[in-house]
């Protein structure tokens, strides 16, 4: 289902969080819980994975995991603060130590010159720690390229958080 590198990507995100005996969330916007999903294509992944959020909509951004309306309204759903909201906001109701969010425009359309295709926000919170943010911007690569990727962005967060953590 998924490609070797992201397959093997995924199974070194869930040996790191494994060794440390640590749970994650993911929340998930324009990838639409890929990022969930090559994590728990992995046998055994349910001792590392405890849910992911699909936060496609503002509401569902405000509802599940408690992005402030606020935000949403100032900044918009793809933007640093509402990815780090996301993630923090993952913290705050799962039992996890680490949550990482993706927002952005997959494309082809709802781009924009200030947010174009291909620009894509993560959020990656650990409990106790700071909440780190990266921005990328992939260009117009097409809607399966720039998820495939921002599902390799995301996991790499991942791995940065366990060792955080």
């Amino acid at each position: 289902m998924f490609d070797a590198a992201t397959a093997a990507h995924a199974e070194s995100v869930l040996a790191a969080f494994r060794a440390k005996g640590l749970m994650l969330a993911t929340v998930e916007s324009c990838t639409g819980g890929l990022v969930a999903g090559a994590l728990t294509a992995v046998a055994g992944s349910s001792d590392v994975v405890e849910r992911g959020f699909v936060t496609y909509s503002n509401r569902a951004k405000s509802e599940l995991v408690g992005v402030p309306e606020a935000v949403l309204a100032a900044y918009g759903a793809v933007s640093e603060q509402t990815a780090r909201a996301m993630a923090e906001g993952a913290i705050a109701r799962a039992p996890v130590q680490a949550a990482v969010s993706v927002t952005g425009v997959a494309g082809p359309g709802g781009g924009s010159t200030e947010k174009p295709v291909g620009l894509v926000h993560f959020g990656c919170a650990v409990v106790g720690g700071e909440t780190v943010h990266r921005r990328m911007l992939f260009g117009e690569l097409g809607r399966d390229e720039i998820r495939r990727r921002s599902v390799l962005v995301a996991l790499d967060l991942l791995l940065e958080a366990a060792a955080r953590a």
